[in-house]
């Protein structure tokens, strides 16, 4: 439970007001021999610092590096590498990034039932108070774009930005509220989506850095089963806080109940994810650690291969990787940008019920706003009804096709996608 809790925001936390004194690391315990303490270290060659799919002009600077101190796991069984913590600890990590993403998701589809009570509140037409479940999932289209890249930063990690933007997140809930126009309600909403949409995109990673590729599979379906409950679920409490919330001095309309409990949901979570959620980034605790050695043993020399790596990228070529090269990828790779175009389709079909739903449940069938979230549990039962069938096949055809260096062809990985295609245009036909 200590190792646990050393590497989460709470452990943090307590090791800088402590001075380091609590929750301390093999390295900083004196009476724990280190390898590094010896000056006979074994020097590393230009072959083991580079990475096998490393370009070759990264080659100059692993030359320069080439004698120097390489930082690196304690063996292939090292407990502080992420993929050898016990099975235990790896699901609590996959629930949590669960949770996270069913709260931010939840948060976009909570505002629907409220739709009417922001048009009535505000004077504004019910197609401008959609804007608010727009702006939101705009928000966190456009947040990954910086949040995911700035977690693969070794000196930043993962959880550093999920916890900040997170509490981000719960914090600006309050502001959205309270809201005195109808612009400041949706730049909120638009702010919130933005500071909530880390895990959209660093969730697979984190699943990544626990699990061998033959086994990440699992865990991504289920993250992406947790990605479906946040929209599928949020109707159905955004309706009944809208329908049933009282109004008096502190709610001053029906609209403002699926904002708080957004915020209570957020904060919750947090709570959560402040005290057992761990850094899972191998790139950031080889770099923690290397930072522990150089304080033990007093030799600058001492670095990670991540380090190494950053060493060489100049502030401009941090920019191209954050900000430029994700849409020259888009717009060069034809596969990459095929995918993007069908996500974008299959989200635009599901963020389109949630605005049509409204139109026939409740204009020609006579649904309550609690009722009509209701109907919206189809995504849900649908999402977890194909999990079953999906496993059996990947551990019955794809698992097995993986190599001893645990690589496939990711075309392999697109056969379920054949058949679920199939289901798109069936679902949006007329009945």
């Amino acid at each position: 439970m200590s190792a646990l809790l050393r590497d989460t925001a709470f452990g943090q936390l307590v090791r800088l007001l402590t001075g380091k004194r609590v929750f301390q690391y093999d390295e900083e315990n004196s009476e724990v021999q280190s390898s590094y303490d010896s000056a006979d270290t074994i020097e590393k060659t230009e072959s083991s610092l580079r990475a096998p799919d490393s370009d070759s002009t990264d080659l100059p600077e692993l030359e320069k590096h080439a004698n120097e101190n390489l930082v690196d796991w304690y063996g292939p069984n090292d407990p502080e590498n992420p993929m050898n913590w016990s099975t235990a600890k790896k699901f609590l990590v996959t629930a949590e990034i669960c949770l996270l993403t069913v709260s931010i998701y939840s948060g976009s589809s909570i505002y629907a039932p409220a739709v009417e009570s922001v048009s009535e509140t505000f004077g504004v037409s019910t197609v401008a108070a959609i804007l608010g479940l727009t702006l939101f999932v705009l928000g966190y289209g456009l947040g990954p774009m910086i949040w995911s890249p700035m977690s693969e930063v070794p000196y930043i990690g993962r959880m550093p930005v999920y916890i900040a933007t997170l509490a981000v997140f719960v914090a600006l809930q309050g502001p959205t509220a309270r809201s005195s126009s109808f612009g400041m309600l949706m730049t909120m909403r638009f702010l919130t989506g933005f500071f909530g949409s880390p895990v959209l995109a660093t969730g697979g990673a984190t699943c990544a850095d626990l699990y061998t590729p033959a086994k990440r599979t699992y865990a991504i379906a289920i993250w992406g089963v947790a990605a479906v409950c946040g929209p599928a679920l949020g109707p159905v409490i955004g309706g009944y806080v809208t329908e049933y919330g009282p109004i008096n001095s502190t709610f001053r309309a029906s609209w403002e109940w699926p904002i708080y409990t957004l915020m209570w949901i957020g904060a919750a979570c947090l709570i959560v994810l402040f005290f057992l959620l761990p850094e899972t980034s191998a790139s950031n605790i080889l770099f923690r650690r290397a930072s522990r050695l150089r304080r033990r043993t007093g030799n600058p020399k001492l670095m990670s291969k991540p380090e190494i790596d950053a060493q060489a990228m100049s502030t401009k070529d941090i920019l191209n990787m954050t900000l430029i090269h994700p849409f020259t990828l888009n717009f060069t790779e034809p596969m990459v940008f095929l995918l993007n175009l069908y996500i974008a389709l299959i989200y635009g079909l599901l963020y389109i019920w949630f605005e049509s739903f409204p139109i026939v449940f409740i204009g020609m069938h006579g649904f309550t706003l609690g009722q009509l979230g209701l109907a919206y549990l189809g995504l849900l039962v649908g999402a977890l009804v194909i999990v079953p069938p999906f496993f059996w096949w990947m551990h019955k055809y794809l698992e097995p096709q993986f190599d001893e260096n645990g690589e496939i062809y990711p075309e392999k990985r697109l056969i379920p996608c054949f058949v679920g295609a199939f289901f798109i245009p069936m679902q949006v036909t007329p009945n």
